[in-house]
């Protein structure tokens, strides 16, 4: 049966509430710079999230742990004078919150001042309880991330399934149910059984966004740069390559490279 889809001029986190209520799927995407976030949102993403994830594929780095805030807070700048309609979510990178939940509304709020954005992300349940609370007493909307929590990469010692076991399984649904408790307005599951994704989303009221968890949650988000085939190196079994700009691009700099080494370009009608 196909869902009926309600028009949102402005995606908030109130919208979001609303379409899991409807059964309306979520869509969500990273974005880091203006260009392609102008893309991103006149397409219809309901949610832009400046992710750490800028530490991989913008960077360079190996994990998301390198970045700092006001790299962060620069990417989602940009990000945010390219938006009109998704509502825009920055990640609150490592260090910024997990030793101080005053450390973590100051860095939170830093964010919401400095690049306009309209909500933060930070990995954790029970642990990061009292930064959750902070931030969303001072009115700031976040959003949760369990599962895989790359900013624990090294606490974890590799990017393989979590939960999997029962102990873990259940841990991850006391956490979800902390979330919600808490006031967080969506919550992140990463690369977690299908089925248990299916029983969180199921159970609680707050909208899931899964990322390798299956598709029985009320939305997924993908990394724009390996969706859009950017990245070759990195192939989990969730990622969908929708197209492969990594042949493309090349390609077209090589046909540049070429016109103007020969001097075909620019052409007679290219030049005043």
């Amino acid at each position: 049966m196909s869902i009926s889809k309600k028009q949102y001029s402005r995606v908030t986190t109130n919208s979001l509430s609303e379409m899991k209520r409807n059964g309306e799927k979520i869509a969500m995407l990273t974005a880091y710079d203006f260009t392609l976030a102008g893309i991103i949102d006149r397409a219809g993403i309901d949610i832009i999230l400046v992710g750490d994830s800028a530490s991989n594929v913008m960077a360079g780095h190996e994990t998301t742990l390198p970045i700092t805030l006001d790299q962060m807070i620069y990417h989602a700048a940009s990000v945010v004078r390219g938006c009109k309609r998704a509502l825009v979510i920055v990640d609150l990178p490592f260090g910024t919150y997990q030793a101080d939940s005053k450390e973590a509304l100051r860095s939170a709020i830093k964010i919401m001042k400095e690049s306009g954005a309209h909500a933060v992300k930070l990995e954790g349940g029970k642990l990061a309880k009292d930064s959750i609370e902070r931030i969303l007493q001072a009115g700031i909307p976040v959003m949760g991330h369990l599962g895989l929590t790359p900013q624990s990469i090294y606490k974890f010692g590799t990017y393989s399934v979590r939960a999997k076991e029962e102990k873990e399984a259940k841990e991850l649904m006391e956490d979800a149910k902390l979330l919600e408790d808490l006031g967080c307005f969506g919550i992140v599951l990463e690369k977690i059984p299908s089925g248990l994704a299916e029983k969180v989303a199921k159970n609680i009221l707050t909208p899931i966004i899964g990322i390798g968890a299956g598709n029985k949650v009320d939305g997924q988000v993908l990394v724009l740069h390996d969706m859009l085939g950017m990245t070759k190196e990195f192939s989990p079994r969730f990622l969908r390559r929708y197209l492969d700009l990594d042949n493309k691009i090349s390609s077209a700099i090589k046909s540049y490279s070429t016109d103007v080494k020969s001097g075909h370009f620019p052409s007679k009608d290219e030049q005043y």
